[in-house]
């Protein structure tokens, strides 16, 4: 059987790496990974790409010393199929750039570039993409990456062409259907392809994302009881334009996330509209509106092409799989598990067990910290992205249970509720004939036959007890 050929588009915090980690290490028939497209998000953009490249360095290390050991090396997939890393944007399409540094750390893995910097390939990182081949340095922090990218079969493959040219390219070389993206970041490097080339982009097999939130709070909310909730009394999403200090943390409390909003979709709420329209039997009655032009622009003024609308006429609906907090939520990790494996890992000095111990270990204390009924071996991990690679990986299990053609939206210019997934609680009938317009008694055409999101949604999984296990064991070769 083919493999299942995947894009991750990512934003690498902690359980990004975890969601790579575990893809990387599945079999060649489960997966092949094409591309890693990475995107500002959990931290900036320049972070997100140095944490991908420290991946890749310490993957190599572990198999290095694995077959050293005379253990399974492990990691075929990678093995067998060098991934593109190509570079998205920066920044949102038209919102404010948001970070969750407060909880992944300024580094986006627990700040352990700075409590641990011999595990960093630290700066070599940054000519990655800005020429074919690094130069060899004298510096002996810089030269792990070096090195790795003088072998004469590197890991990865630099791309000096933006994340979203070369989602498109591959999306047009492969046939069609053959190709998921799984969407564990915001969705701004999807929105941008999908507005260049929307028929390209519709190739997709699927679309798989972690983002979104339908009946429970959004990351921020108030204390309440565990296991159901982590509890985060302070804003998990901070503004940037601040440097640290007093004047960051009072406009970090003031300009908090809306409570009923996820991350990933807060983030670039007009991305995440952008994409689910395209699932509508008509995109445009989802589409969000063209924001006014920014300041020194004249109104009327051509919109830049990623906020154009869709054609008219489009060939196809695009399948997207929202696996939202609702779902993620279940399926942890605690620290008393992770340090069962970890143990003798860490004594044998694995490589890859080291770093992984480094930055969870902060991970768990800063969970710790936030909670007021959880501590020692009690402290849980939410596995939210790790989840959409398993789907991938595995998406034959009947177990998994994905729901049709919910009509779920996204909220991109409310006062109080940017980023919330909407969906219709009203028990009504939908209307027989296919009209798409506003009429009376259906503002926002809710129950036209013919307007509104089309999108599965995860409620059920092979094993929210056990995923936590299996994911250390795949990744460890155990």
């Amino acid at each position: 059987m083919a493999p299942r050929k995947i894009i991750i588009d990512t934003d690498p915090g902690v359980d990004d790496i975890l969601a790579m980690l575990l893809a990387f290490s599945s079999l060649p028939e489960e997966l092949e990974v094409l591309l890693i497209s990475v995107t500002y998000g959990n931290i900036d953009l320049a972070n997100c790409l140095r944490n991908v490249v420290s991946l890749f360095y310490h993957i190599d290390q572990e198999i290095e010393w694995r077959e050293g050991q005379g253990r399974r090396g492990g990691f075929e997939t990678l093995r067998k199929t060098r991934p593109l890393v190509a570079v998205g944007p920066e920044h949102p399409l038209r919102d404010d750039k948001l970070m969750a540094d407060f909880f992944h750390g300024t580094d986006g893995l627990g700040g352990i570039h700075d409590s641990h910097p011999h595990l960093t390939p630290d700066n070599a990182w940054k000519e990655l993409f800005e020429t074919a081949h690094a130069k060899q340095q004298d510096d002996q922090d810089n030269f792990a990456v070096a090195s790795q990218l003088s072998k004469k079969q590197p890991m990865f493959e630099p791309s000096k062409q933006p994340a979203h040219k070369e989602i498109l390219r591959l999306l047009r070389e492969n046939e069609p259907d053959r190709i998921s993206i799984v969407a564990i970041g915001p969705l701004t490097n999807l929105a941008i392809a999908a507005a260049e080339d929307p028929e390209a982009f519709l190739r997709a097999k699927d679309i798989v994302v972690m983002g979104g939130t339908i009946d429970l709070p959004g990351n921020v909310r108030h204390s309440q009881p565990y296991p159901q909730h982590i509890l985060i009394s302070e804003p998990a999403f901070r503004l940037i334009k601040a440097a640290p200090g007093p004047i960051r943390e009072m406009l970090n409390r003031r300009n908090q996330m809306t409570p009923v909003a996820e991350f990933n979709t807060f983030a670039d709420s007009y991305a995440a509209a952008r994409v689910y329209a395209l699932t509508s039997p008509t995109p445009r009655t989802t589409l969000p509106p063209v924001p006014p032009a920014p300041p020194g622009r004249k109104e009327g003024t051509a919109s830049p092409p990623f906020l154009d609308p869709y054609p008219e006429h489009l060939s196809r609906r695009l399948d997207v799989k929202l696996f939202p907090l609702d779902i993620t939520e279940r399926h942890l990790l605690t620290r008393g598990k992770f340090q069962e494996v970890i143990g003798p890992l860490l004594q044998a000095k694995s490589p890859l067990a080291e770093w992984v111990s480094a930055f969870l270990n902060s991970t768990f204390n800063k969970v710790e910290s936030l909670q007021n009924n959880v501590s020692g071996d009690a402290v849980p991990l939410q596995l939210h992205d790790p989840l959409c690679v398993w789907y991938c990986m595995a998406s034959s299990d009947p177990k998994w249970n994905i729901t049709d053609d919910e009509d779920i939206r996204v909220e991109t210019a409310g006062q109080w509720t940017r980023g919330m997934c909407l969906v219709d609680r009203r028990s009504r009938r939908k209307l027989e004939d296919d009209y798409v317009g506003e009429r009376a008694g259906d503002s926002g055409n809710w129950l036209s036959l013919k307007a509104g999101n089309r999108m599965g949604r995860c409620v059920g999984t092979p094993g929210e007890e056990t995923f936590g296990g299996y994911m250390l064991e795949r990744i460890f070769a155990l």
